[in-house]
């Protein structure tokens, strides 16, 4: 084995937000690159390091020097290679550039491209050795860095993120000499800036989240520091029987602002607790990085846990000072919900007109009654009480006037809610408030009720006919409106109810004044739409199967998963392959059709496999429309495999394309009927291989 390899740079605090992205794509860069120039074995397993100071990577069994590397250099093709015997001018460039003389020509090899001979030039030569390079890998790495910001410091021209102070580039017990950003490599790094016991010297590279661990009171691993404030914060909670309120971002943040966690617990006075709990997790979470909990009730307590980076015998100033912000913070919350509870939500609803929604659509109260006639045929159409969902989609939007979501905007609906019911508007308007957002995003839960889902689906409709309509597509990865999210939206109350996609989208549409919308918008944004369903349900199903139900166009979109289920019991039968291709082979025949087909004839239906076809046709035709009628798919596509004996004996015995015009016809008009009841549930062609 060869030595361990570690780099570390030691800077001023890094972007906490953007820690953790910085010190997995420092390492990876300099372990791939590593690895492509021949120093690391591929399948070697490196150790990423991020803390709030530094950005390492530790990687085992590092050369100090590379292999012997072998150079191949393909050059002109043999035939062009010499003209009258002497060596063509192409040759002898190539032979220089290979750095041979002209009357070595004769040493080339050559080798078959596949195509044809050419001449190859091959050598050998010695591995750099990694002291010679690795300044430039490391320099490299840097500048691949998704940073924030770059800037300056002192006198120097280098730019970084935060300014550096300290470079390691220790190979085993050895320093690789080298320069990065001004600075000189060396072996010596620094921990806590109060704990550590001082400058630390790296005697080998192996040692290094030891040394730090020990001496320098720092967890250099990202990784390692957020499982132990996990694992400590839970023990923390479950000592006072509660659970934490956090997302995954939270710790991540709290785990790149600390190099030596300490769990605190602290509390806030229980008054606090009238105002709605969202809004104190939301000031403890974003404004201080706190960790609220919530007792067995979800509930939140009037108790919260800290993570310190200072470890101290007497923890009490530091509770005590972060108990102290924190009351000034609720504080706030405290005011601003008084504040808005003094005014009620609908008499701020006409100050929406002074809120630009956008420019070429108008203004938030120009919207809100939009939403309230889309919301209004949707109740309709799913038998709630219409006023109640006009009188939500009147009020859905009023809360983003109020002092509260002003101060934190991931509020809106939520506060609503509190407001409407602090108005007596009632539970099912005050919930359909809050829910119309939902769901925000995957795996987020519908909106409970045909009121909420008829004010949700009002919301996203309106703003994806709206965007749509005015040319702002999604194109690529940028979606600025957020259409994708609103269209997934839509389609997943749309899986559960029984709506027409594109009559809702034209009711839509029709809530904008004359002309705003352009023309083939709900054509536009049903394609759209369709293309967002396939990526919903492709983590469920097989593609064919999703192509081949969509390509039906449907508009009713809440038996589409009983189709797909459907299908897949159709390919399980031992028919299916067989059908699926007669399908494709029927497809393709009337697509040549040039006009419209007669009438199917029965008179001219011919004798022996076409008549078999056309008997078994109508046998089927009954049962099917009967299953189809009941939403029976699966038996509608298992009444199909009667038809592969009469469908191949047809096609082995009966020429379609008959000389006589009329036979040909009533020909294709019988495929054309085969054709419409085997696509009845999905397009079958879709399905062969």
């Amino acid at each position: 084995m060869n030595p361990t390899l570690l780099i570390e740079l030691f800077t001023e605090e890094l972007p906490p937000k953007a820690l953790p992205k910085l010190g997995a794509v420092f390492a990876e860069s300099i372990f791939a690159e590593l690895v492509k120039l021949g120093f690391v074995p591929e399948g070697t397993e490196f150790v990423p390091f991020a803390s709030p100071r530094r950005l390492a990577v530790s990687i085992p069994n590092v050369a100090a020097v590379q292999p012997e590397q072998n150079i191949e250099k393909r050059g002109p093709a043999v035939a062009s290679g010499f003209k009258d015997g002497n060596p063509t001018p192409a040759l002898l460039g190539f032979a220089r550039s290979c750095g041979l003389a002209p009357e070595a020509v004769a040493s080339l090899e050559t080798v078959n491209d596949g195509k044809q001979d050419v001449f190859v030039f091959r050598s050998s030569k010695a591995g750099e050795a990694m002291s010679a390079v690795l300044s430039t890998v490391v320099a490299a790495a840097l500048k691949k860095l998704p940073a924030p910001k770059m800037m300056r410091w002192g006198e120097r021209e280098g730019q970084f993120i935060r300014p550096v102070h300290g470079l390691v580039m220790l190979h085993g017990d050895d320093v690789i000499a080298g320069q990065v950003l001004h600075l000189t490599a060396g072996r010596t790094t620094q921990g806590h800036r109060f704990l550590s016991s001082g400058e630390l010297v790296l005697n080998n590279a192996s040692e290094f989240a030891r040394v730090l661990h020990d001496e320098g009171r720092v967890i250099a691993s990202f990784a390692a520091r957020r499982a132990l404030i996990g694992e400590k914060l839970k023990e923390a909670a479950a000592t006072i029987n509660a659970t934490i309120a956090a997302d995954d971002a939270l710790f991540d943040e709290v785990t790149a602002l600390v190099e030596w966690p300490v769990i605190l617990q602290a509390t806030f006075e229980a008054e606090f607790l009238n105002v709605p709990q969202e809004c104190l997790i939301l000031t403890m979470q974003q404004n201080q990085k706190y960790f609220p909990l919530l007792d067995a009730n979800g509930k939140l307590m009037n108790q919260f846990l800290l993570v310190s980076n200072l470890q101290a015998a007497d923890p009490s100033h530091i509770i005590n000072g972060n108990e102290r912000v924190l009351r000034a913070r609720l504080s706030d919350a405290k005011f601003f919900f008084e504040q808005d509870k003094k005014q009620k939500l609908e008499a701020r609803v006409p100050r929406l007109a002074d809120v630009v929604y956008h420019n070429k659509i108008g203004n938030q109260l120009a919207r809100v009654e939009r939403l309230q006639s889309i919301a209004g045929q949707i109740a309709g159409l799913l038998g709630a009480d219409v006023a109640k969902a006009q009188r939500a989609a009147y009020l859905a939007k009023a809360d983003l006037l109020s002092d509260m979501v002003g101060e934190f905007p991931e509020l809106q609906g939520i506060m609503g809610q509190y407001y409407a019911e602090h108005d007596n508007e009632g539970a099912d308007v005050a919930y359909a408030i809050a829910a119309h957002y939902k769901p925000k995003f995957a795996g987020d839960t519908l909106p409970e009720g045909a009121i909420a889902q008829a004010v949700s689906l009002a919301d996203k409709l309106e703003t994806l006919v709206g965007i749509y309509g005015i040319g702002l597509i999604p194109t690529g990865d940028k979606d600025p409106f957020a259409l994708r999210r609103a269209a997934l939206g839509v389609l997943r109350v749309l899986l559960v109810q029984p709506l027409d996609l594109k009559g809702l989208l034209n009711a839509a549409a029709n809530s904008f004044p004359a002309g705003l919308i352009k023309d083939g918008t709900v054509d536009g944004l049903y394609g759209f739409m369709l293309e967002r369903l396939k990526n919903l349900l492709a983590a469920d199903h097989p593609a064919a199967d999703i192509d081949a139900v969509l390509a039906m166009q449907p508009t009713r979109l809440d038996d589409i998963t009983v189709r797909l289920a459907a299908v897949a019991e159709f390919k399980a039968l031992p028919e299916s392959a067989a059908l699926a291709a007669a399908n494709k082979r029927i497809r393709n025949i009337l697509k040549k059709v040039e006009g419209a087909l007669p009438a199917l004839n029965p008179a001219l239906v011919g004798d022996g496999a076409e008549q078999a076809l056309y008997a078994q046709l109508l046998a089927l035709q009954p049962a099917v429309e009967s299953a189809l009628a009941s939403n029976d798919f699966t038996s509608a596509l298992k009444q199909l495999a009667a038809l592969k004996a009469p469908v191949d004996a047809f096609f082995d015995g009966v020429m379609v394309m008959a000389d006589d015009l009329a036979v040909r016809g009533n020909r294709l008009a019988l495929l054309a009927s085969l054709a419409d009841l085997m696509n009845r549930v999905a397009e079958l062609s879709l399905l062969a291989d």
